[in-house]
């Protein structure tokens, strides 16, 4: 088997490729080959399949009719300019996240016989307010966002190329990511890994919205598992809805500051600093905050089962179990 992963430098993508690496095979295929592409070099482990590293524009052409020649038998296209990046710049987010996508999408679906399966991630910032107080799967996409109107746009053209039988693909709906590794990034969202991550480190973190605000997440090894089983799952359980919002934690920023204070204690809670920002503010009101993910429960997909579980799996996976 071989594998392509779009966007394979960044931290879901790294971490996909450590836990193929360990598992060596993709359900019950064994794997011969990865290919990671990225804007950047990527990185990898010792692994017991080749590993290829490319790096290029996701959005030029040339580069991805050259990446999808190879004809992987699997794509995880997990490469995009995230939330506030794509609303600042409203250009590169949709030369990134729309071009790059339908190019990618068109490149596997002019090869002769080729009908890879694609997984797609795609985002809850596709949902616009206003929300019933549970989202669940026959909501509305009404994205009030440039990055949510891309990823729209995205779970239509794969759904429209699965249907005409050009790919088999899925898109997965990915709760925010929490708590991510590293340093923070230009997502908008990115103040939710903020505020456990710096003080679990012994840095101080800026909280810029009130506490009372309520999202929706998952944790990125269950980010992982999400991945691996919408490569593996067989396309006649999906159907012909090919989108899915997957499940996640619901809870506010107070309820994460208290899971943190029950995993860690105050002395790490007190590293939290609260400081308003006013756009920030502005654009968390019209983010969706609860799910009714049945439908992906139903297929087999899992997440945690609380915020502090969250918390534990990134004191697991990124610090060795110490709090600074």
């Amino acid at each position: 088997m071989k594998i392509l992963i779009v966007g394979g430098g960044g931290m879901i993508g790294q971490k996909l490729l450590a836990r193929l690496a360990v598992d060596g095979r993709l359900g019950d295929r064994e794997i011969a080959e990865v290919t990671l592409f990225d804007v950047v070099p990527a990185t990898h482990p010792v692994t017991p399949f080749t590993v290829n590293v490319l790096t290029g524009d996701v959005a030029d052409a040339a580069t991805v009719t050259g990446l999808i020649s190879a004809q992987p038998d699997v794509i995880f296209h997990l490469a995009a300019i995230v939330s506030g990046e794509a609303e600042a710049d409203f250009d590169k987010g949709y030369r990134i996240n729309l071009d790059g996508t339908r190019l990618l999408f068109d490149a596997a679906r002019v090869i002769p016989d080729y009908v890879p399966r694609v997984v797609f991630t795609s985002s809850i910032a596709v949902f616009g307010a206003p929300f019933p107080e549970s989202i669940g799967d026959e909501f509305h996409n009404t994205p009030l966002t440039s990055y949510g109107t891309q990823k729209t746009i995205g779970e239509l053209l794969l759904s429209d190329f699965t249907r005409r039988g050009m790919l088999d693909g899925i898109s997965i709906r990915l709760p925010t990511i929490c708590v991510r590794p590293g340093a923070p990034n230009k997502a908008a969202s990115g103040f939710f890994s903020n505020i456990i991550r710096e003080p679990l480190a012994g840095y101080e973190a800026v909280l810029p919205v009130t506490e009372d605000v309520r999202h929706w997440h998952a944790s990125p090894r269950a980010a992982v598992e999400f991945l691996l089983h919408a490569a593996t799952i067989a396309g006649q359980q999906i159907g012909a809805r090919r989108s899915l919002t997957l499940p996640g934690i619901s809870v506010t920023v107070g309820e994460q500051i208290e899971s943190l204070r029950r995993v860690a204690g105050d002395k790490v809670v007190a590293r939290i600093r609260h400081e308003p920002d006013a756009a920030i503010i502005k654009m968390v009101a019209g983010w969706p905050q609860q799910f009714d993910a049945d439908r992906a429960s139903h297929l087999g997909f899992r997440a945690e089962h609380s915020f502090d579980e969250i918390i534990r799996v990134h004191l697991e996976d990124e610090l060795n179990g110490v709090i600074k």
